[in-house]
């Protein structure tokens, strides 16, 4: 006997809806975005993507419980975001986020002793587990300032990993490293994702960094922030850098970004074309 099974799509661990964020100058008042959604799935690595001004930051800042709404709202598992909390963890950009005092296995275990999530014995093992994870656990006994930018993103990011968060945000992680440690970085966040499957939001202004990293792109257009296109990236990897449909989809996507949203992209038959375009802003 045939029986019909239905596959009931996953809900979204994450969802943003007609999110407004404004934040203050000494002259004015600015508006960081305008009614930006989005939905981000268990284990998505869905990436932020757009030129300076277009508010992605203040989007991760918001997510992270930092930045108030205008208006909208975020939802992490049905519930509302209004303040931070250890189910969201940000790595920044800068390479100063480690207290300078504590060894590389002391800011790994910091954050879990703080919050009473782990003793001291479970705390170290979980530090130990993401040390090696990002392969700096012949370093644990080191302290920050001698370790290159590099290393010191990869304890930062074992220290929110340990934490085990329902989200991982990360606001231009790589951005200050040179070009071959930018790319090491990304070769082994993606090799960490395969192993811990955590759900990543990652924010970038680099279009190659976002088809490696991401395996959605949102794209934000500039002042405010509007949602112009979703994007599927899951295709591509680390090695696909020089390939002629890598460079392709990297052109489509500039076109999308620097185009006039009135009259629409220059190759918006193209997009449209394509089933991992979906072009939202007209």
């Amino acid at each position: 006997m045939a029986h019909n099974v239905q596959h009931i799509p996953a809900a979204p661990l994450l969802r943003v809806d007609a999110l407004n964020l404004e934040y203050h100058t000494h002259q004015r008042v600015i508006r960081a975005t305008h009614n930006v959604g989005f939905e981000v799935f268990a284990a998505d690595r869905f990436v932020l993507l757009g030129p300076s001004g277009c508010g992605k930051s203040s989007l991760l800042k918001a997510i992270g419980g930092f930045l108030p709404a205008v208006s909208g709202r975020i939802e992490l598992e049905g519930q509302s975001v209004t303040q931070p909390g250890p189910d969201r963890l940000m790595v920044f950009q800068e390479f100063d986020q480690l207290p300078p005092w504590k060894t590389v296995l002391e800011n790994v275990m910091f954050p879990l002793l703080a919050s009473g999530k782990a003793h001291r014995a479970e705390a170290r093992e979980h530090a130990r587990y993401f040390l090696d994870k990002v392969g700096l656990s012949a370093f644990a006994d080191a302290y920050p300032h001698t370790l290159s930018g590099g290393m010191k993103q990869r304890v930062a990011i074992a220290r929110a990993l340990a934490m085990q968060p329902k989200v991982l945000l990360m606001d231009e992680p790589f951005a200050a490293l040179d070009a071959l440690t930018r790319r090491k970085m990304q070769e082994e966040l993606l090799a960490l994702w395969e192993e811990v499957r955590f759900t990543l939001l990652f924010v970038t202004h680099s279009i190659e960094e976002a088809l490696v990293v991401g395996s959605r792109i949102l794209l934000l257009s500039p002042h405010p922030g509007r949602v112009r296109a979703e994007i599927n990236s899951h295709q591509y990897g680390i090695n696909d850098f020089g390939s002629s449909d890598f460079q392709q989809t990297a052109q489509r996507i500039h076109e999308l970004l620097f185009s006039d949203p009135e009259s629409g992209p220059a190759t918006a038959p193209a997009e449209t074309a394509k089933p991992r375009f979906k072009v939202v802003g007209k």
